[in-house]
């Protein structure tokens, strides 16, 4: 039974933080949803309600008994080390593709496919459609018939 009562007393521990973290969430809730605003409000009442269901679901047990094993932090050190090898064939990998300057299919001679067409970016109704104003005109003058003539054009395009 000696066994059992630091893990009974952790357990009272973890459920009271978690009880008070939920009370006070849930009073801000409140005190948001007195401001009538109730979306935040419901969304703040659910943050709030997590950390006791986790408890109830005993996942803060769960938890707090992988943290204290030295197994567990080796697993996760592995884990990291995973990340950082990803990371760095990730980044040489890059820094070859920016010194060669075409990506490696290019490269033998398969053309590789555009996401955008060359010519997409071009307005449609070209530079001569629009037209210029006169010199001696004032410009603010000519900006509202500059609008309503791209309008024109494109409604003569498409036949209206």
């Amino acid at each position: 039974m000696g066994t059992d009562r630091p893990h009974l007393e952790d357990r009272m521990l973890a459920e009271t933080i978690c009880s008070a973290v939920s009370a006070a969430g849930l009073g801000i809730a409140a005190v948001t949803a007195y401001r009538r605003r109730f979306l935040t409000a419901t969304r703040i009442a659910a943050y709030a309600l997590v950390p006791v269901g986790l408890v109830l679901t005993g996942v803060v047990e769960w938890v707090s008994g992988m943290v204290f094993k030295p197994a567990v932090w080796a697993g996760f050190g592995l884990l990291g080390l995973a990340w950082l090898l990803f990371l760095a064939t990730r980044a040489v990998e890059r820094r070859r593709l920016g010194a060669a300057g075409k990506p490696a299919g290019a490269a033998k001679g398969s053309r590789a496919p555009q996401a955008v067409a060359p010519a997409a970016s071009a307005p449609s109704l070209g530079s001569d459609a629009r037209p210029q104003p006169a010199a001696g005109r004032n410009p603010r003058a000519a900006a509202p018939a500059d609008d309503f003539s791209d309008i024109e054009a494109i409604l003569k395009k498409h036949g209206i």
